[in-house]
């Protein structure tokens, strides 16, 4: 092993993560408006995204929440991460050469 770490890339996985976030929002939203259907998760989304809601706007509201919301999530899940896994112990060189 040559004790390479595999880090993150903060901001891309932080964005990733919120757009993942914000399109279901947006579905979840959207399929309120069109079907009713998830209207108790949404009015509890709702408690927390102000303005979310089963309308055609309130959709467009959560996604934007929702991207923030994950956003700063996932950046806080990555950079935990890295700080891991460049936290662990490496192999001194005389350990790996045999």
């Amino acid at each position: 092993m040559t004790g390479n770490v595999m880090k993150l890339k903060v901001f891309s996985f932080a964005f990733a993560m919120g757009i993942i976030w914000a399109l279901g929002m947006l579905l979840l939203g959207w399929l309120g408006w069109w079907c009713q259907w998830g209207l108790d998760l949404i009015q509890v989304i709702a408690s927390a995204y102000i303005g979310y809601g089963p309308t055609f706007l309130g959709g467009i509201i959560g996604a934007i929440w929702g991207f923030i919301d994950f956003f700063i999530f996932a950046a806080l899940v990555a950079w935990v991460y890295n700080l891991c896994a460049c936290g662990c112990p490496r192999k001194r060189q005389s350990d790996d050469a045999i």
